[in-house]
């Protein structure tokens, strides 16, 4: 198995087209682009060549360097473990938490007929008139900022009886099996270590918690 070092270096010259042709680079060159010293960079290339990912042709000026089928077998499985990494539904994120109690404000907007039309557009569902409030975790807090960065489906707010109702954005979730979603209103300054959820049915009472138990929210999975 190829270690962390040698695995860089074997991707710098790939980039550089190592797996299709002799590439002709310096151990400066190597060097510059790991950010690594040349005696370091030469050290590299020598255990590359030495455990058969790569073949070298040493000129007085520099070297001829072709990864060999062993090395681009090594860049595959490497390849292969980003793909199951990354790849859409290989995992999701999960959010842990403590419930607590909202201002009730959310029984008041899960109740206008616009929001409730969107969400069953949307969602595929209508909305139970209130949100379970949860507090989360430290260790969520980084989760959160990536879920943030996911396409969220945007909810258009609107005007009615002189009043403007502004935009939210939510996104699908799960809480043991009932399917959810996370609500964001648009407001600016909303608390990064609260979500809201809306589900179909009353959330508390289906889970059966009360204030400060704690609970799990599944994003993507």
């Amino acid at each position: 198995m190829l270690v962390a070092e040698g695995l860089e270096c074997l991707k710098a010259i790939a980039i550089m087209g190592g797996c299709r042709r002799p590439v002709f680079v310096s151990s400066q060159k190597i060097a510059e682009t790991l950010h690594t010293s040349p005696q370091t960079a030469s050290r590299r290339l020598k255990a590359l060549e030495s455990q058969a990912f790569i073949t070298r042709s040493l000129t007085p000026d520099g070297q001829h360097i072709s990864i060999t089928e062993k090395g681009e077998r090594e860049l595959r499985r490497e390849y292969a473990d980003y793909c199951r990494l990354f790849a859409a539904g290989s995992g999701g994120y999960t959010l842990t938490g403590s419930v607590v109690s909202g201002l009730g404000e959310g029984k008041y907007y899960m109740s206008l007929e616009p929001y409730k039309a969107q969400f069953f557009s949307h969602l595929g569902f209508t909305p139970y008139p209130g949100t379970l409030n949860i507090r989360l975790s430290a260790s969520s807090l980084p989760v959160r900022k990536k879920i943030d960065a996911l396409e969220w489906t945007r909810i258009k707010g609107f005007s009615a009886d002189g009043r403007t109702f502004g935009d939210a954005r939510c996104i699908p979730c799960r809480m043991n099996n009932v399917s959810c979603a996370i609500v964001v209103p648009g407001r600016t300054h909303y608390p990064e270590d609260m979500i809201e959820v809306i589900a179909p049915v009353a959330l508390r009472r289906q889970l059966g918690v009360e204030d400060s138990d704690k609970v799990t929210v599944e994003v993507g999975s």
